[in-house]
Order: structure tokens, then C-alpha cells, then sequence
């Protein structure tokens, strides 16, 4: 079996990917193209109209599967990954801001990924980034808060 590719869910907006978001489609499609294989669409609100994306630009309805309950980086993960527990690694894709935050939840959960960066579009660069300087941190003490919570009180 080849490894899942995971699309990270972002903002739809009337029904449709915002631009966002069809970077990331466009770019997992480009990496399915190389590696047909599974592509997992995850994202709470998002995930049909990414399937429905995927489906309308070549990629067979059988080989998408959505994950439609996720709503933060650290649960698109966990339940994408549920869904190919047996996978060599998951190649997920995100836009280049979130690499960095996906990268952090991957490791603590201990999800092997191979991160594949879609080019964030240029008119949301500035607002994505600048709020990257707080969602990272978080996220980073959200893991050393876990981490010190089962350490302690094994949960």
C-alpha cells in the first residue's frame, strides 16, 4: 500500500476553497500524480468540499477519504492517521506557514510524516505568518504541558 497523502483542512468560503486551500489541493494533487495513492481530505466543515475538488480535478472517488471531524492541526493528525494505522508515514500537506506547527504535533504524537509545504497565497502571507508567532508557541506549550501531565499523574 502506499502512503496516505493528508490535506490539511483551511477555510472554505460559499461552498468553495478559498485560495488557501486550493494551494493545498493543487499541491497534494501535484504529489498524488507522482504517487497515486490514498488522499485523505480532513477538516471539520471542509473535508467534502475538498473531496469534492479532488474529484472534479481527476482524482478517483475512491481514493479519497474524508475526515470530517478534525478542528485543530494535533486531531487532523490523530484521525487521519486512525484511518491508515498501518502506513509507513503520512505525507501531509499544509501551506508553508503551518509546516512548522505540523511538524511539532507530528513528532509528539509520534506520527512518522514527510511534510510537503504548498505556497501560501501572497494576499494572506502577512496575517498567516504574523499569527503563526503565536500559534506555535502555543502549541509548543500545549506539547510540554501534555508531556508534563502524563509524566506526572500518568494520563
Amino acid at each position: 500500500m502506499s502512503n496516505p497523502i493528508v490535506v490539511l483542512g483551511a477555510r472554505v468560503i460559499d461552498g468553495h476553497p478559498s485560495r488557501m486551500l486550493e494551494s493545498r489541493l493543487r499541491t497534494a494533487l501535484r504529489v498524488w500524480h507522482t504517487s497515486p495513492g490514498p488522499i485523505v481530505v480532513s477538516g471539520f466543515g471542509e473535508a467534502g468540499v475538498m473531496a469534492a475538488w479532488l474529484v472534479a480535478h481527476g482524482v478517483p472517488e475512491a481514493s479519497v477519504a474524508l475526515e470530517p471531524q478534525a478542528r485543530s492541526t494535533n486531531e487532523n493528525l490523530e484521525r487521519s492517521r486512525a484511518l491508515f494505522p498501518d502506513a509507513e508515514h503520512l505525507t501531509v500537506v499544509t501551506s508553508t506557514f503551518h509546516v512548522p506547527r505540523t511538524r511539532v504535533w507530528a513528532r509528539h504524537l509520534g506520527i512518522p510524516v514527510r511534510l510537503v509545504a504548498a505556497p501560501t497565497p501572497e494576499t494572506s502571507r502577512a496575517k498567516n505568518y504574523a499569527r503563526e508567532v503565536v500559534a506555535l508557541p502555543h502549541s509548543v506549550a500545549r506539547v510540554v504541558w501534555r508531556r508534563f501531565v502524563r509524566r506526572a499523574f500518568g494520563r
